[in-house]
């Protein structure tokens, strides 16, 4: 495993507590754009080369965020929190491959269907059975990948912070 033979610490701080504050902004970010370029006409032309560049930067950001976090694990004690988060942590990848996946195969499809000629383009049927998966898959990964990411940024925030401060202010 990558974890054992990299130092992910920067400055003698976690890597993995600097990049999640990116996964947890990345990758919504490039989730809902993925979802409005999969649907919205419009959205596709903003965006452009942004939809499939978000993408893969939410599962490269995913990736280390893991990586980084296995390394840290080994170097905390172990804990019933830290375990959950560390199980939960593992859903998130393939969920952000799904993305990365998805946001090319948006990019693409619209990329060459609009580039073509009128003879040369696939059919009506085709164009409109293709629009249909690629919504149908935006409405289940996008979601998915939101709600999962929060999910393990509260669990890896309560395996941080549970019993850690006081409810109220400490006496000066």
């Amino acid at each position: 495993m990558a974890s054992d033979i990299m130092d992910y610490s920067i400055n003698g701080l976690p890597l993995h507590i600097l990049i999640v504050h990116a996964v947890v902004i990345v990758v919504p970010v490039a989730a809902i754009v993925v979802l409005l370029a999969a649907v919205w006409r419009r959205a596709r032309r903003w965006f452009g080369l942004v939809t499939p560049i978000l993408g893969v930067i939410a599962a490269v950001l995913v990736f280390v965020a893991k990586e980084a976090g296995e390394w840290l694990k080994d170097r905390l004690p172990d804990s019933p929190l830290i375990q959950e988060h560390t199980d939960l942590g593992d859903t998130l990848l393939p969920w952000t491959i799904a993305l990365a996946v998805l946001s090319i195969v948006v990019h693409v499809w619209y990329r060459v269907v609009e580039k073509r000629a009128a003879d040369d383009a696939p059919s009506p049927l085709v164009r409109r059975i293709v629009a249909i998966v690629l919504a149908v898959a935006a409405v289940v990964v996008v979601p998915a990948g939101i709600i999962t990411t929060v999910i393990i940024g509260e669990s890896g925030s309560r395996a941080v912070w549970e019993g850690s401060f006081s409810d109220t202010p400490l006496e000066e």
